[in-house]
């Protein structure tokens, strides 16, 4: 079966069409494209379609943004997607649209051994719920269950769950974020704009002193990569500590995660971030957050965590979702 999939980012685009069987997926064609030199999807699928000629079966997109009856509205593009507009450029019945996270999650079955780093073996059902947590420019998280063939994935907004501090320094973390924001959230400290506030967190309370290099590689730079990179090689003590902060609370609410889903299948670490950090999440602290649970501390325990590091395993996601959707 012909598939026409999308991977549609505030930053970029993917497209591909593959030839999907109950085996797994083949490329036939694929393009990328910067989203903000479009003006709306429409447009570069338009160009997609005619640099290929091409005629899919079926298609499905995932997109960063909530999905709502076959509707759209990007939140970090001034896109209105609508499936039946797509589905009329295409000549289908009918367009599948999910969450970007959604398609992730689609897309795990289709990653290879050398697409994953294993933080913890554990002890995998297959046929267990799987969970993934994704920090990146938001925090995503969402779960599959096994129907008896596959697995299915389930949307959620546990990212915008209350953020739960577990010591007197993330207590503090979180009074600071509340004069700020208001309502505190996980997705306010697991995210890169969230890694920033850790840091202005540390130098608003005089935690440390603020490096002159720092402030400059950041004016001139992306700043949650410069203070990750600075801690990650040590040159910077407070960027290290921000990212200390970070990676025991990205390892506290993915335990949380698995027991919030029982996900005994996994716990996957999808997102821009965590591939980035690698060398810092193999590190004791995240996995002694992810499985201090307490009375279930041994059940969480038992279950694996692996970090993602394919960046298309969302197109690879839409993939599949289309080819497993009904026509």
């Amino acid at each position: 079966m012909l598939v026409l999939a999308g991977d549609v980012g505030g930053t970029s685009t993917r497209l591909a069409y593959f030839q999907a069987e109950a085996s797994g997926l083949t490329v036939l064609a694929e393009g990328r494209y910067q989203s903000r030199e479009h003006s709306s999807l429409i447009e570069i699928v338009l160009r997609f379609s005619e640099q290929h000629r091409l005629a899919p079966e079926r298609a499905c997109f995932g997109i960063a943004g909530p999905i709502l009856e076959g509707r759209v509205r990007t939140p970090n593009l001034p896109w209105n997607i609508e499936s039946v507009e797509l589905a009329e450029l295409l000549g289908l019945p009918r367009v599948r649209l999910v969450n970007d996270l959604e398609a992730n999650t689609y897309g795990i079955a289709a990653l290879q051994r050398e697409d994953l780093v294993t933080l913890n073996a554990g002890e995998p059902d297959p046929t267990g719920t799987i969970a993934v947590v994704s920090a990146g420019t938001g925090l995503g998280e969402s779960l599959a269950y096994w129907d008896g063939g596959t697995h299915r994935p389930l949307p959620s907004e546990a990212g915008h769950a209350d953020f739960a501090p577990r010591t007197e320094l993330e207590a503090d973390l979180l009074l600071y974020l509340q004069g700020k924001h208001g309502r505190v959230s996980y997705e306010r400290v697991l995210s890169g704009p969230g890694l920033l506030d850790i840091y202005r967190f540390l130098r608003d309370k005089h935690y440390f002193e603020e490096d002159p290099a720092i402030i400059a590689a950041m004016n001139a730079g992306d700043p949650p990569a410069v203070i990750a990179g600075a801690g990650l090689d040590g040159s910077c003590p407070m960027c290290s500590k921000a990212l200390d902060i970070f990676v025991a609370v990205y390892g506290a609410e993915a335990g949380n995660a698995a027991l919030r889903f029982l996900a005994t299948g996994g716990v996957y670490l999808g997102g821009g971030i965590a591939p980035k950090i690698i060398d810092r999440l193999r590190g004791a602290p995240f996995m002694v957050a992810f499985a201090a649970k307490g009375r279930l501390s041994s059940l969480v325990q038992s279950i694996p965590v692996h970090v993602i590091l394919n960046e298309r395993t969302a197109l690879l996601g839409a993939g599949r979702a289309a080819y497993l959707s009904q026509s």
